[in-house]
């Protein structure tokens, strides 16, 4: 059922774009070229661990590296291994651009498994296709592990730093025989005659 939406969907937007590839042409502005800006995600680091993703962003523009709005973006994640999906589980969700010529996979769920993984972007308008690859990554997220491990290293120096103080203080009390701590000989200077010689 989900892939018969899917299909049915695509259909209609495709329909859409080529009306609006006629419009342009009618315009005299038919387009002889397309090309796609990755605009975000690429290189995305996804929690695997929360299953959050970053929703990857697209640009379509023509040969002059204008906005072509109405165009059918397809975003396709892998099927296998690291990825993740989009609503209701579906691997692919297809998007018509806005009047930017931007386009917005939004609702992704990376999946549990780490990883590196490549996401297809097709795009179609007046009869013309193009694609790229967006490469995003799965993992398990560090932050708030280091952040714990940052903290249980300053326990751990605290802790040690105190026992090293206890020992030290415990040192002292032994070289005094165990009673109170040994205070410093006073120095005495008489009056008289100082004499340097051989130390004794």
């Amino acid at each position: 059922m989900i892939g018969r939406q899917i299909i049915v969907s695509t259909l209609v937007l495709t329909i859409f774009a080529q009306s609006n590839g006629l419009a342009h042409q009618q315009a005299g502005e038919a387009i002889k070229k397309l090309s796609i800006v990755i605009v975000e995600g690429e290189g995305a680091v996804n929690n695997a661990k929360q299953r959050v993703a970053r929703d990857p962003m697209v640009q379509v523009e023509d040969e002059n590296r204008k906005p072509v709005a109405g165009a059918v973006v397809v975003f396709l994640l892998p099927n296998q291994g690291a990825g993740a999906s989009f609503a209701n589980g579906a691997r692919s969700l297809t998007m018509l651009t806005d009047s930017k010529g931007q386009a917005v996979a939004r609702g992704m769920q990376a999946n549990k498994l780490s990883g590196q993984y490549q996401m297809r972007v097709t795009a179609s308008a007046n009869g013309q296709t193009t694609s790229v690859s967006i490469s995003m990554t799965n993992a398990v997220a560090a932050g708030a592990g280091g952040a714990a491990a940052g903290l249980g290293a300053v326990k751990w120096l605290l802790i040690v730093g105190a026992i090293g103080g206890a020992a030290a203080g415990a040192g002292i009390a032994l070289s005094n025989g165990g009673g109170s701590p040994a205070r410093p000989n006073p120095t005495v200077i008489a009056p008289g005659t100082p004499t340097v010689g051989a130390p004794r």
